[in-house]
């Protein structure tokens, strides 16, 4: 008999590839080996803004959500964060420099449609950033914090201070997603959603990269 394949390990192993796209990305690997600018990621950060911003206002709505609400917690909070980086990098009237890249808008688009209606498409989207946040994303604020040499300001979104072990919180997400109610179909649905988020994010960085273009031109 052939062993149950746990859905978070199928999540994951089915969404690797786009994952490593989306790692490999041009903006991405200039912006971690060393040819991408302060600019460059102060672009990254407030992009960052618009996308925690539509997803931590859905989690607000979806707190009485029988499956949703199990994934959230104030722990993995990000926007103050984010705000916090925004108002260091580029002063305190950030808000009206930065706007939302055509991607962007998409992926907010469809966050707050799929957070309305659908709350396993929901947990796709909320899977995709925060898991990849406590991965990644912490090497990601240590080596932006060498290059740019900042302390904490600046990288506020990449610190997670209110979770002391991240690997372990990992797992046990990745346990609520096995406990999760859903059946084979479902499952299909959730991973192709998961797949939609990280094409949002591959797309995102290339907007970034057309956008730099258009500056120096």
């Amino acid at each position: 008999m052939n062993a149950v394949i746990p859905f978070s390990t199928a999540l994951r192993e089915r969404s690797s590839s786009a994952h490593s796209t989306s790692e490999c990305d041009g903006f991405m690997t200039e912006l971690l080996t060393g040819s991408g600018t302060r600019d460059d990621y102060v672009a990254l950060v407030a992009q960052h803004w618009f996308i925690y911003s539509a997803l931590e206002e859905s989690a607000g709505a979806l707190r009485r959500d029988p499956v949703a609400s199990v994934f959230l917690s104030d722990k993995l909070t990000r926007l103050p964060a984010l705000e916090a980086d925004l108002a260091f990098l580029l002063g305190a009237d950030w808000r009206d420099l930065v706007s939302p890249l055509p991607t962007t808008q998409a992926y907010v688009s469809r966050t707050r449609r799929v957070a309305a209606t659908w709350p396993g498409g929901f947990v796709a989207h909320h899977y995709t950033r925060y898991l990849g946040d406590l991965s990644g994303g912490l090497f990601i604020g240590r080596l932006m914090q060498r290059r740019f040499g900042f302390d904490t300001n600046g990288i506020g979104f990449f610190l997670f201070g209110d979770i002391a072990d991240p690997k372990a919180f990992k797992n046990v997400y990745r346990e609520q997603l096995d406990a999760a109610p859903w059946d084979d179909d479902e499952k299909e649905r959730v991973i192709a959603e998961v797949l939609v988020a990280y094409r949002f994010n591959t797309e995102l960085f290339a907007d970034l990269a057309r956008a730099k273009a258009a500056q120096v031109a």
